[in-house]
């Protein structure tokens, strides 16, 4: 028999003279928008609404920043007080949960019913986007004289790792989406550019439309989420393009100022060193962690994310890791463990019974 608890938080801030920072000004550079501004001046995302409010008179009609224009940051409350209040439900068995299942056709006619294995996850929010999409494919190469691209495995890694994260009672929303797809275990994903933008929209040809797109539906359900969810967290996957010869393990990117993406980087990262050396103990795991803050997504988002290269889609050995269904497969359960690591440390303040 398993004991579950429903454990509820009340946030209370602090709006002590001594507890804010000093009001600061900063002068807007080209590239600049808001999100960006505030994530490299330290100020979370939350703040987004207290800017506007900020320098009304100072943005365009769409509250665009202009070139040379002087704005006031928002004063940061640093002080806060957490009340846990926990309350201890009656046991349940882990054979009745195992009984709760999702269908879910998105996931394709042999993968559609999910088992609700457990609760562990039913307090965070995940958004997942696979690279590209649409009129996009991402990058091409051929095998077996039949092309394959990039998006289609990125999607395919991010259906397995999603349908993981929603057994164990997580929120999931899954930005890029092809309703024919499903998770297919063929080596050769055919290509295609159907592809939506959640939760229906056509995928335009612009690539800096197609990124405000997904970024702007993050964003939007990252606020929808927003005080109901203390834990959202974005995911970015990518198979990257190198030189034929350049063979890449698994690496990640965060943004320089986001705490909580680095640690989330890190997180998967550990998890892939330690499944490298039980897997692969012959062989050293180069996979890295650093900061890309310039990546559009990265830059512009509200969640903490990590942005996940999976290998060089034009290498013979990276094909292997991602021909494979069943490392395919590997890769989505890797990343998943990862995850369940970062969300168990950002609730290690919760009071244990």
């Amino acid at each position: 028999m398993l004991k579950y608890y429903f454990i509820f938080f009340i946030l209370l801030s602090i709006n002590a003279v001594t507890g804010q920072s000093a009001p600061k000004t900063v002068i807007a550079k080209s590239g600049d928008g808001i999100y960006s501004l505030l994530r490299d001046n330290n100020i979370d995302l939350s703040y987004v609404d207290e800017f506007i409010k900020l320098n009304k008179t100072k943005l365009t009609a769409d509250n665009t920043l202009i070139l040379g224009k002087a704005y006031n940051l928002p004063t940061i409350q640093k002080d806060s007080i957490s009340i846990v209040e926990v309350t201890k439900l009656d046991s349940v068995s882990s054979a009745s949960l195992k009984h709760i299942v999702k269908e879910m056709s998105l996931f394709g006619k042999d993968y559609s019913n999910i088992i609700v294995e457990n609760d562990t996850l039913k307090n965070a929010v995940y958004y997942l986007i696979s690279g590209h999409g649409g009129p996009d494919p991402g990058a091409t190469t051929t095998y077996d004289s039949k092309l394959i691209s990039e998006d289609e495995y990125a999607y395919d890694v991010t259906l397995r790792l999603a349908r993981k994260l929603i057994a164990k009672g997580a929120t999931v929303y899954i930005i890029v989406k092809d309703k024919n797809d499903g998770i297919r275990d063929e080596r050769v994903l055919e290509v295609d550019y159907d592809e939506v933008c959640y939760p229906n929209n056509t995928i335009p040809r612009n690539q800096k439309l197609r990124l405000q797109q997904r970024t702007n539906t993050v964003n939007n359900l990252y606020l929808k989420h927003k005080g109901a969810a203390a834990y959202q967290r974005l995911i970015v996957t990518h198979v990257d393009s190198r030189s034929v010869g350049k063979n890449i393990d698994v690496f990640f990117y965060h943004h320089k100022n986001s705490d909580n993406g680095k640690r989330l980087a890190e997180h998967i990262h550990k998890t892939f060193k330690q499944k490298y050396a039980k897997h692969q103990p012959n062989r050293t795991y180069s996979g890295t962690v650093s900061t890309r803050s310039s990546l559009y997504l990265i830059k512009n988002t509200m969640p903490p994310v990590v942005y996940i290269e999976l290998g060089n889609i034009r290498n013979k050995k990276d094909q292997k890791r991602i021909l494979n269904y069943e490392n395919r497969e590997a890769l989505a359960n890797w990343i998943h463990n990862g995850l369940l690591v970062d969300y168990k440390s950002q609730n290690d303040k919760i009071i244990k019974i």
